[in-house]
């Protein structure tokens, strides 16, 4: 099954909207992902990673609603987030 992980966005490069990406942070580990789905994220923003895009901005308390859903589900461990 793939999920949607949230993560927080730390760093935007690149202006163009299409190919604009950011750095994630997934509680420790990081990612490079496509940014082209949300051009109105910012840095500090939390997003939803599917297949390294970015699909959504999300508030903060949704992303943790959905960390402490994977974590009781023992679903979020390095391995796991590291292939999103």
């Amino acid at each position: 099954m793939c999920l949607a992980i949230p993560g927080k966005l730390v760093e935007i490069t690149g202006n163009d909207p299409i190919l604009r990406e950011g750095k994630v942070d997934f509680s420790g580990v990081s990612r490079k992902v496509s940014l082209s789905c949300v051009p109105e994220a910012q840095v500090g923003d939390y997003v939803l990673i599917h297949v390294g895009m970015a699909i959504s901005v999300i508030d903060e308390d949704e992303a943790q609603r959905v960390f402490r859903y994977l974590e009781e589900m023992g679903e979020l461990d390095d391995e796991e987030v590291a292939g999103s």
